[in-house]
């Protein structure tokens, strides 16, 4: 049933950072299968869900770069979900941008996935778990992975997600201040010969000391975008220079992360790295969720 009167829910959605991304063959779908070590980071967009009697989708964001209407993630899933559980009614969202845009960060994702969860609560819960999870792939490939609330393994399209504990990491990101489309360097990765000799890592993922995670860092997708945007292999330098563990880019780019294993130390790195960058670059510090 539609809820009575005006409800909402306020929330915050969380940025990703792919501690590894192995990227296999393109499927029969079109889409890549993927093996990622994902966890979520304590930066955040804001929504706001409110749900009434009447029709209709209304979409506001603080954000000139993001599209409006059938063009946003957050749209689409409101549009799937109202039609999946069979209801009309008027919903607003109000989504406060603070995840660059096609940064890496998954922030659109983590929008929709955010949204979906909203109005399952606002409608008493009609999709189960795995009803929403199937609802959020058709959203998107990282969408079934903010659904989770926490790191997890992540393969197939994006499809089969495990949760995985982790130790507590901290991270410098840089953005360098504009957009990669996610599209345009999954089709360069086709041209390249990773996609053709990479075979899917199968093993068992254990990180149980902090220096664990060091082993696995990779992603099959940073070569193809450091071509075009040398940017990447910059910010992964100054990183390194300011004390980080390892540095790598998240996703298909361009933001790339430092990672710290003490608090401190990477909160001086950040004044390091605020001061080493442009002004045009964006320097966050974070904690792994």
């Amino acid at each position: 049933m539609v809820p009575e009167g005006t409800q909402s829910r306020e929330l915050l959605c969380p940025a990703k950072i792919n501690l590894f991304l192995r990227v296999g063959q393109r499927r029969a779908d079109g889409y890549h299968e993927i093996f990622s070590l994902i966890q979520p980071v304590s930066l955040y967009d804001r929504l706001v869900v409110s749900v009434c009697a009447g029709s209709g989708i209304e979409l506001s964001c603080s954000s000139p770069e993001v599209p409006g209407g059938r063009d946003n993630i957050v749209w689409t899933a409101v549009e799937k979900f109202l039609k999946t559980v069979g209801k009309d009614a008027r919903v607003r969202v109000e989504l406060e941008k603070r995840i660059p845009v096609g940064a890496g960060l998954g922030g659109g994702s983590s929008d929709a996935g955010g949204v979906l969860m909203a109005l399952n609560e606002l409608f008493s819960h009609p999709l189960g778990e795995e009803e929403l999870s199937g609802l959020a792939l058709e959203c998107g490939s990282d969408v079934p992975f903010f659904l989770q609330k926490g790191p997890a393994i992540v393969k197939g399209r994006g499809e089969k997600v495990e949760k995985i504990e982790l130790p507590e990491y901290y991270y410098i990101l840089i953005n360098p201040g504009f957009a990669i489309p996610t599209s345009r360097v999954y089709q360069s990765f086709d041209l390249t010969e990773g996609a053709k000799s990479n075979i899917l890592n199968s093993f068992q993922v254990s990180i149980r000391a902090r220096e664990d995670v060091l082993r696995y860092m990779a992603n099959d997708l940073e070569e193809v975008v450091l071509r075009s945007y040398p940017e990447v292999g910059y910010m992964k330098e100054v990183l390194l220079d300011a004390g980080a563990e390892s540095a790598l880019m998240s996703g298909s780019g361009p933001t790339v992360f430092g990672i710290f294993f003490d608090r401190d130390k990477a909160e001086t790195a950040r004044r390091e790295v605020i001061h080493a960058v442009p002004p045009s670059m964006k320097v966050f510090f974070v904690q792994g969720l």
